[in-house]
């Protein structure tokens, strides 16, 4: 059986369509802010594809402006698969 790390990790590459080398945060970080500088119509459509809130993205963002802006939406998107991985446990 898989650990809880390794599972988070396939199934947001799986969700993404891509592969992201070592450390999940930190490659999710970098991976979103080559889309944010590269391709940001890509972007949007992952977050709607991982049900990213988009209230509650527009206002973290708007709390946290000094904060980096991929890793705040990195953050979120291994949040919300977690919450996806947790309630697939319960049924």
């Amino acid at each position: 059986m898989q650990s809880h790390p390794e599972l988070l990790k396939q199934k947001i590459e799986k969700s993404l369509e891509i592969n992201l080398p070592g450390n999940l945060d930190d490659a999710l970080a970098f991976y979103i802010n080559e889309l944010i500088q590269q391709d940001f119509q890509k972007l949007i459509t992952i977050l709607y594809k991982v049900d990213i809130d988009e209230d509650k993205l527009k206002q973290i963002l708007k709390n946290n402006i000094s904060n980096d802006t991929a890793s705040i939406i990195a953050k979120l998107i291994i949040e919300r698969q977690l919450k996806k991985i947790d309630t697939r446990k319960q049924y």
